[in-house]
């Protein structure tokens, strides 16, 4: 019985050591595709379609002086079972948002490289000029939106990154230890390497293929 005992508290104060050698890696795993910058006002708060946590964090933003429009692209988002820019706009004016300080476009999007598109065809028609952006999202997806906006919309554009709190949403810094979460960091990884080749690389044949696979 006493050996079984010490075996058990090896076998945990091993766990201690691993966990202790390991976890700081494994947060810098996560931690890298996290981006937040120090934010200054700017001309748009864009919400990338998705749960609701994100357009009511891109509300607190508009409260907060951060923009003076929001922005709603995604047509239907099945997270939400609706139209995200009809549903965007619902929740804005509900918590005051001013009906001139929202526009939407429910033009079908299937990928974050999708949303960066209808953000510059917004910017294009715009009445006033877009010189910056606020690009609300979950803290996961920042690093794969802050590479795909700035290469659609270029150096005229000031990118700005506002990852929702992780407090604010189900997701876990401590990534690995839940499933979504884990889930998560596993395909943003598989989804930069799969933009940089299906747009970054600027070899035609072979994004013209792997245009058959679009991934998010």
């Amino acid at each position: 019985m006493r050996a079984r005992y010490l075996s058990i508290i090896g076998m945990a104060l091993l766990g201690a050591v691993l966990l202790l050698v390991y976890e700081p890696i494994l947060l810098a795993i996560g931690d890298y595709l996290v981006v937040h910058d120090a934010l200054e006002p700017a001309d748009v708060i864009h919400v990338i379609a998705g749960h609701d946590d994100r357009t009511d964090h891109a509300i607190r933003l508009y409260q907060e002086g951060y923009g003076r429009q929001i922005f709603f692209t995604g047509g239907w988002c099945p997270e939400i079972q609706g139209d995200h820019g009809e549903r965007g706009r619902a929740l804005a004016v509900q918590q005051g948002v001013p009906a001139r300080a929202i526009a939407t476009d429910s033009a079908a999007v299937t990928s974050t490289y999708d949303e960066a598109l209808r953000l510059r065809a917004f910017i294009a028609q715009s009445a006033e000029p877009v010189r910056s952006v606020i690009v609300v999202s979950d803290p996961f997806h920042m690093r794969r939106a802050q590479w795909a906006f700035r290469h659609v919309l270029g150096a005229g554009v000031r990118v700005q990154m506002a990852p929702i709190p992780f407090a604010l949403t189900s997701l876990q810094r401590r990534w690995w230890t839940d499933p979504a979460s884990r889930t998560y960091v596993f395909e943003e990884y598989g989804k930069m390497a799969y933009y940089y080749a299906r747009h970054g690389l600027g070899w035609q044949p072979l994004s013209d293929w792997l245009a058959a696979f679009d991934w998010g």
